[in-house]
């Protein structure tokens, strides 16, 4: 699913215009990402939790010429699925399953 269909859902669930839901998750998106190169992590209930996290330095190797590289310490953002999320996702792979078995 694209940024695009997303809007298009949204606006067709809620009954908003396109324009307006695509400015509503503009700013969504825009306060997560500012949030998370802030350090801060953000919550939300039934969804998950996106957060910052530091991945330590170490060596790697160039599978091209095979010499050892080192890699520094960089920070990544994680999401974190909710409880809700999981089981939402779990039950839907379930049908999916008895759908196709059938």
């Amino acid at each position: 699913m694209t940024k695009a269909d997303l809007v298009e859902e949204i606006a067709a669930t809620t009954g908003l215009s396109r324009n307006h839901t695509a400015v509503i998750i503009d700013g969504m998106l825009d306060s997560v990402c500012r949030a998370l190169s802030e350090g801060r992590h953000l919550e939300i209930r039934g969804f998950g939790t996106f957060k910052v996290r530091e991945r330590r330095a170490r060596r790697a190797r160039n599978p091209r010429s095979g010499t050892e590289v080192q890699v520094p310490a960089k920070l990544v953002p994680v999401f974190k699925p909710s409880k809700e999320l999981k089981a939402q996702v779990l039950e839907a792979g379930v049908e999916q399953e008895s759908g196709a078995a059938v």
